[in-house]
């Protein structure tokens, strides 16, 4: 196949290196400030930048605009993000689609956040996913000619010991690992929602309480809107505690006026209550790092109840002052699946989960409803920004009477009156290399091996999957 690099490509690399060389060393004198940037872009400040000593980077002058004369909390921070991706699947759902499907997608933002002093602040944020060449068309992860991911209004209290702040319109989410509730980052196009959300600090707790819908991406220009067969609200809490250790604890609950599993199609009232304990990777020393979760699911489904659950974990030990730096990481999950002929739906609902949930294979393979799995991996760490990773992951359903779903939660495979429990493995790798704080690049490489489940269900080929990102952030 032949294959045209997009100049977009090119375009990011040598805007990258005339970044480098426009970098300057920290003032060593001061605290550092933090200039990392976040998942969400609306959690990053940048109001150090109104003392103009610190200014060391290309973008510095549009991180902080002054908006008033003499006024340093009113102000203007401009940034936005150039991402492409060139992908291939063969065999995609194992064989469904049996052939290569190349394509190549592209992600373009841009944000404004604006701050009127210590109580008032809008954030927009526009976005533009565009995809070509895939066999089929785009899909909506795929293509969004351009709309706002972001566009809200916060009003609240000073920032300090304790505060809250009420924000209205359209807005991402993210909480804890992104297992429940997240922004779709891996595919081209991210979620939003649109509504209400209250975010606090009391003491040690900062709490979120939120009342959404989630966006329908369509394909045109400015033309999403939400989804009002689809409720969702919630209150998230967290707080720090002893040994670096952090808890979450939260209530969700989830209205769908149609939603699908084995069993058949009605309306899905459903409330989740949930724990996570985790503690950061260990940087300075080795040490162990852990991240756990579990949850209980009940409701309704049309005439029938709900009774779901799941336990998530990972743990690992890492040895971040060898050459390397090696993270060893043991993950192992369940989740419940369903018997069709009860009275009670038992399939696990993951709500709004992240998008690269399983790392390599994305938008296809598997996802973490009706499944057990253990999944071994190896974290390493070159010099100059570069790492690799390597995984392998096994997994099984959890209730034979149950099918296989995708990482959203829709069925892809029925059960078929299949008594087989292995569904498949899937070795990974990739290769990431942070060029500079703008500019990064990625390889990944997967095969998912086609298990007795996928086998006896037909059809069962491997699937295989590649893809090539580049990105530039600012």
């Amino acid at each position: 196949m032949k294959i045209a690099i997009p100049t977009s490509l090119f375009f990011l690399a040598l805007m990258g290196a005339h970044l480098v060389s426009a970098q300057s060393s920290n003032n060593d004198s001061a605290p550092t400030p933090d200039r990392t940037y976040q998942l969400l872009r609306e959690d990053e400040d940048w109001s150090f930048l109104r003392d103009r000593a610190p200014h060391e980077d290309f973008w510095d002058p549009i991180k902080y605009i002054p908006l008033r004369n003499g006024v340093d909390d009113w102000y203007l921070t401009i940034g936005g993000e150039a991402r492409e991706v060139w992908q291939q699947i063969g065999n995609d759902n194992w064989g469904q689609s049996p052939y290569w499907n190349a394509y190549f997608d592209e992600r373009y933002v841009l944000f404004f956040d604006a701050h009127y002093g210590k109580h008032i602040r809008s954030f927009v944020e526009l976005k533009s996913g565009l995809s070509s060449f895939r066999i089929g068309g785009p899909r909506p992860i795929d293509e969004k000619k351009l709309d706002f991911q972001a566009a809200f209004l916060e009003v609240g209290t000073s920032e300090g010991s304790n505060w809250i702040n009420f924000r209205v319109g359209r807005q991402e989410m993210h909480y804890g690992s992104g297992r429940l509730i997240d922004c779709r980052e891996g595919p081209n196009v991210r979620l939003s929602f649109d509504g209400f959300m209250v975010k606090s600090k009391i003491n040690s707790w900062k709490i979120d309480g939120f009342a959404l819908r989630p966006d329908v991406d369509n394909f045109g220009f400015f033309n999403n809107v939400p989804d009002h067969t689809v409720g969702f609200w919630g209150v998230y809490a967290t707080r720090p505690a002893p040994q670096k250790v952090s808890v979450d604890v939260y209530y969700l609950g989830l209205d769908r006026k149609q939603a699908t599993f084995e069993r058949g199609t009605a309306q899905e009232v459903r409330h989740s209550l949930g724990a996570r304990i985790s503690r950061p990777i260990a940087k300075d020393k080795p040490g162990w790092d852990f991240n756990y979760e579990a949850l209980w699911q009940f409701g309704t489904f049309g005439s029938n109840s709900i009774r779901a659950w799941s336990i998530a974990s990972e743990t690992s030990y890492g040895f971040p002052t060898v050459r390397l730096k090696p993270r060893f990481i043991a993950r192992a999950d369940i989740s419940s699946g369903d018997n069709p002929n009860s009275k009670m739906l038992g399939t696990f609902n993951p709500l709004f989960p992240k998008g690269e949930y399983f790392g390599v294979l994305t938008t296809t393979g598997p996802g973490p409803v009706n499944f057990i799995d253990i999944h071994p991996g190896v974290d390493t760490a070159f010099p100059h920004g570069v790492s690799w990773s390597v995984d392998w992951i096994f997994q099984w359903r959890e209730n034979l009477e149950d099918g296989v779903y995708a990482v959203p939660g829709f069925l892809i495979r029925a059960a078929d009156d299949s008594r087989a429990r292995y569904v498949g493995h899937r070795p990974g790798t990739e290769v990431n290399w942070q060029a500079n704080r703008h500019l990064w690049f990625k390889g990944q490489y997967g095969i998912y091996y086609a298990g007795s489940f996928l086998k006896q269900t037909q059809p069962g080929r491997n699937l295989n999957y590649w893809a090539l990102w580049t990105g530039y952030r600012f």
